[in-house]
């Protein structure tokens, strides 16, 4: 279930919110001057931490966007043409 909250009632009631999430699944959109500014919602596990190495595989995963999809496909083509090789043996790779 999603809900919209205004920021001022995340601050008042940030341990219900936090509750509700936890033990009902509920989904909260948080505006702040009329337009959404970011969402708290449940979550599965803990994301692991991705490395730049990574970083083409997951590009790879993107899904079609739409009508704009192939200009965006060729954009990040271009953008992983240009950057330098990753060295292999370095942890922050």
């Amino acid at each position: 279930m999603e809900k919209t909250v205004t920021a001022t009632e995340v601050a008042r009631k940030l341990s219900d919110i936090l509750n509700a999430v936890k033990y009902n699944g509920s989904y909260y959109t948080i505006v702040r001057g009329g337009k959404p500014v970011a969402c708290i919602s449940p979550i599965d596990k803990p994301g692991k931490a991705k490395t730049l190495g990574e970083l083409k595989e997951l590009i790879r995963k993107v899904p079609a966007l739409g009508e704009e999809s192939e200009r965006f496909q060729k954009d990040v083509k271009e953008v992983i043409k240009k950057q330098p090789m990753m060295p292999e043996n370095r942890k922050w790779a």
